[in-house]
């Protein structure tokens, strides 16, 4: 039996999913929340988020990957779309395992108003990266205006509801900022 280019690349993906979750099994992660196995949780800032198969931050890593395949179609046009797949696979996968580290987790609670964070469970963080895959699949298929438009677009209805998106989370790893801090929690 001789399967396709696809099918095969589907399988790896499975396949690396599959010793991404025995990874962060191996980290302690709780396979999912402890409050049920549900698909969604509306509320970005309680005890469900980062637990389920989506929150509200799924949009970020949707846009990870909207990202990823920017900068690859920038600095790397002659790579194959599967190589470039790959990779921001593995940027993705390398993000949650760092995300997930004791260091990510406790400088989220210094840092930022997700004092009460303490990680992923397996469930979610697998589906970031399945978000990631579906982020990077529709900036390849539609014109880079559209793109641009849905990142945008994104990024201000998390800010208009949650008082957080992937612009203010990057920066408030990096630089906390008191002022936006305080701002997030007075929701």
């Amino acid at each position: 039996m001789h399967l396709s280019r696809p099918s095969r690349t589907a399988i790896l993906i499975v396949l690396a999913l599959a010793v991404f979750a025995l990874i962060l099994h191996v980290m302690g992660r709780i396979p999912y929340c402890t409050c049920g196995l549900k698909l969604w949780t509306w509320d970005a800032w309680g005890s469900e988020s980062s637990q389920n198969f989506m929150d509200p931050y799924s949009s970020s890593h949707f846009l990870h990957g909207i990202i990823f395949f920017a900068l690859l179609a920038l600095v790397a046009r002659r790579m194959s779309i599967t190589t470039k797949l790959w990779i921001s696979i593995a940027l993705e996968m390398a993000w949650e395992l760092l995300e997930n580290s004791p260091l990510i987790i406790d400088r989220y609670r210094a840092a930022t108003a997700s004092l009460g964070y303490t990680g992923d469970s397996i469930l979610n963080s697998t589906s970031d990266v399945l978000f990631m895959m579906l982020g990077f699949w529709l900036a390849w298929r539609l014109n880079w205006k559209w793109t641009l438009a849905i990142l945008i677009l994104t990024e201000l209805i998390m800010l208009a509801i949650y008082r957080d998106n992937l612009t203010l989370n990057v920066l408030m790893l990096l630089t906390p900022i008191d002022a936006v801090r305080e701002w997030q929690m007075s929701r």
